[in-house]
């Protein structure tokens, strides 16, 4: 009996040796997500080289499309299976805040002594609230023109006016002539002859991509800011200001390009096909999109240029958005989730993700690898960059509380502006009245 008591036991602790030896092995995995499939390789390379120096974290990088995405995200928050780590934008953080979903990074940024001045100036504030941190910055992005180099040429066209023309609510300024010039009707006529048939246009001069909404990004709001308009009153502010007439006679400027002007193509058309699938379509001359596009853009069958954005009242301004990662609040493995998101946020993954060229990091000197990169290439990205280091040149992501009711709200009242279906100056500011209730 003694002598098989003594086997068994031998063989339980073999046993236990083996299992701890197993679970050493596959340490544990976390799950992270993002959303852009251009950022999946380099992120991809960043997590090869953090299992190297950390053998007993494996990361598992998943990637869905933008909309899927945040259904995902929010979902996963009810089920329980959720992502231990995702990529946050700053119009969806506050609600995970509200819904208490994320994890305050701030202890454990001051445990470790992770420096927060390392990113490009405000990135790092906009993931704070209330001394709390939802994220390290990863990347950041602005906005610029991108033009077609065959059509602006045919139009006589030097892209070197980008560097000064100018633009305003009331006539358009050189910005609104250049979209009118590289405007043309089956005739032949272009958008300055009085000839031109708006109801029969080949090639259009410029192409949005919808109204956007209650933040206009690419849309509008490198337009409207340069007339000294706000959104609201600063980060977290709880006061809009879509009801001042220089933000309303932005939008009926804009809208007007296809309700009266023909010079770009309608809402419906604008919605239903995106942006990018109009500009490669190749009778559009000129778009207005963000450095994240920039891959997207330069696939296409012709020769692609980037400009500098019009001059308005107030000079040139463009929003200055960031993205970052957080940590799910349900995760089990929350110490390893940290260790990856210390890791995103430092140079030694920004450095990698700016030599891929795909976004701009939100360490400068990685940022600069990445327009390096593309320089190289003899692809010239210096309208993104020159914007963001300009001083002035920028301004933040008006982040704020009720985020999706406001979204709804003022999707609604843009689309009816782009629909002809009333002026901006009738309708925008009920749209307004009701977003600043959400706060009393």
């Amino acid at each position: 009996m003694k002598r098989r008591f003594s086997l068994i036991l031998t063989l339980m602790v073999i046993l236990l040796l083996l299992v701890t030896s197993v679970q050493a092995q596959d340490g544990v995995t976390i799950r992270y997500v993002l959303w852009d499939t251009s950022q999946l390789p380099p992120y991809q390379a960043c997590a090869d080289l953090f299992h190297e120096q950390n053998p007993g974290i494996t990361v598992s990088i998943e990637q869905l499309g933008w909309d899927d995405y945040w259904t995902a995200i929010t979902t996963g928050f009810i089920s329980g299976e959720a992502p231990d780590v995702f990529t946050n934008h700053l119009a969806k953080y506050p609600e995970f805040v509200a819904l208490g979903q994320l994890v305050d990074l701030q202890p454990l940024v001051e445990r470790d002594g992770v420096p927060t001045d390392v990113y490009y100036p405000g990135l790092a504030d906009l993931w704070t609230r209330d001394g709390a941190r939802y994220g390290l910055p990863k990347d950041w992005d602005t906005v610029a023109v991108v033009y077609n180099v065959g059509l602006l040429e045919a139009a006589g066209v030097d892209p070197a006016i980008m560097e000064e023309w100018t633009w305003n609510p009331e006539d358009g300024g050189t910005f609104g002539e250049t979209i009118a010039q590289l405007s043309i009707d089956a005739n032949g006529n272009n958008g300055l002859s009085a000839d031109f048939d708006p109801t029969n246009v080949v090639q259009y001069g410029y192409a949005g991509n919808g109204m956007g909404g209650p933040y206009g990004q690419t849309e509008w709001s490198w337009l409207a800011t340069t007339t000294g308009w706000i959104h609201n009153n600063g980060v977290w502010g709880n006061e809009y200001y879509y009801d001042d007439p220089r933000f309303t006679s932005t939008i009926q400027w804009l809208a007007d390009l296809w309700l009266v002007q023909g010079f770009a193509p309608a809402l419906d058309q604008q919605t239903s096909l995106g942006r990018p699938a109009l500009f490669q379509a190749g009778n559009v001359a000129m778009i207005v999109d963000g450095s994240w596009m920039i891959g997207t853009y330069l696939a296409s069958e012709f020769e692609v240029g980037f400009g500098r954005l019009p001059i308005g009242p107030e000079g040139r301004r463009s929003m200055f958005n960031g993205l970052a990662d957080s940590i799910w609040v349900g995760t089990e493995n929350l110490e390893e989730s940290w260790e990856w998101v210390k890791f995103t946020g430092s140079a030694d993954c920004q450095n990698i993700v700016g030599q891929s060229g795909v976004v701009f990091p939100a360490i400068p000197e990685a940022a600069a690898l990445s327009q390096q990169v593309r320089a190289d290439a003899g692809v010239d990205v210096s309208a993104f960059v020159e914007q963001a280091n300009e001083e002035g040149g920028t301004f933040l992501f008006p982040i704020t509380d009720y985020g999706g009711e406001i979204n709804t709200i003022m999707t609604e009242a843009m689309d009816s502006v782009g629909l002809g279906t009333g002026s901006a100056a009738d309708i925008l500011p009920a749209a307004n009245a009701e977003v600043n209730d959400l706060f009393q």
